[in-house]
């Protein structure tokens, strides 16, 4: 009877951790994740509703946003620790790609993305994307083309902002700049803004903050950022940046699957999802207004997204920028070095 009891037991305990092994199914999708926490994560959540696949977002710094990351991948490579990368930007994705971090995917959410705005292997995609703009504090100045150019022109920026471009989108638009200017036209145009006492800050949200509140009259900033001070009532107007007579500085968020990942087949359902238009349009109708890529329906844009999709048409090239960004992180990063 003794033995019974023993082996019931065991038979009892060995189909309870049976039954929990079962239930406890494969482990969360790990997103390493540039885009703001705030806007981001309703995004995942949806995703997990309906698909029953749980994220774990890991987020980096307003300060270091995206670059800490990408080094972080760098870094991982031969042991990821990740399965998909949502970058708020594309250059450095294309560092990633360089480095040979990335799988290529090309599946039906890159399908209805534009040329312009994919990796021709699939190791990437860009969706939903944002601006390069000049917030000006209008009861500072006139936020028009001709009042700005006054003030890029003053003897004086101590009333203007811009976040250190060793991050970020301010990284993007120095590297767009190195790429229509040349490097010695732009080292020459950031050694000036400095020498004239332009306030640098620790991010695009802190320009915001600077302009918003009156303590800086004009800055660089993103149209996110933005949208920040407007919807909190503040006296702010933007207009975009422009590197020639046409072509403005349009960023996407891009997403990509790390190479190494063991959840390749629901890595792809979340590159699906995010690059999908029910996302696009989710992230246009936040408070971040983010601009969609792919088609959409234009009735469900308000007219707020539809002025960005027409600043944005004529967006500069971004996809074959990865040297000039290199190039330009050096030169920064001996620029800054204490």
């Amino acid at each position: 009877m003794r033995h019974f009891c023993l082996l019931a037991a065991t038979i009892v305990v060995g189909l309870s951790l049976s039954g929990c092994a079962a239930e406890s199914g494969p482990p969360p999708l790990v997103v390493y994740c540039a885009h703001d926490s705030l806007y981001a994560d309703e995004v995942l959540k949806k995703f997990t509703e309906q698909t029953g696949i749980e994220v774990t977002p890991r987020y980096d710094t307003e300060a270091t946003k995206s670059l800490g990351l990408v080094q972080q991948l760098i870094r991982e490579k031969d042991q990821p620790r990740c399965d998909v990368f949502w970058n708020n930007q594309v250059l450095g994705t294309l560092q990633l790609k360089q480095e040979g971090v990335l799988e290529p995917y090309q599946g039906p959410g890159y399908e209805r993305i534009p040329d312009a705005f994919k990796d021709p292997d699939g190791e990437w995609t860009g969706f939903a994307a944002r601006l390069r703009v000049y917030i000006v504090n209008t009861e500072a100045m006139t936020a028009t083309d001709e009042a700005l150019q006054q003030a890029l022109a003053a003897d004086d920026l101590s009333q203007a902002a811009i976040a250190k471009p060793l991050f970020g989108t301010t990284l993007s638009h120095y590297s767009v700049l190195w790429d229509v200017w040349g490097p010695d036209k732009l080292k020459a145009w950031h050694a000036d803004l400095r020498e004239r006492g332009i306030r640098e800050a620790t991010g695009n949200a802190t320009v915001k903050n600077l302009v918003a509140e009156g303590v800086c009259q004009w800055g660089l900033t993103d149209t996110d950022d933005f949208y920040v001070a407007a919807d909190e009532g503040k006296p702010v107007e933007m207009l975009p940046v422009r590197v020639d007579e046409q072509a403005t500085i349009c960023i996407p968020n891009s997403v990509a699957i790390i190479k190494g990942t063991q959840q390749k087949a629901r890595a792809q359902q979340l590159v699906d999802f995010l690059l999908s238009e029910e996302t696009e349009l989710a992230m246009a109708a936040s408070k971040s207004r983010q601009i969609p890529l792919g088609p959409v329906d234009e009735s469900k844009l308000s007219a707020e997204v539809k002025q960005l999709k027409e600043w944005a048409a004529p967006g500069y090239p971004l996809a074959g920028l990865a040297e000039a960004r290199a190039q330009c992180l050096a030169w920064l990063k001996a620029e800054y070095a204490p």
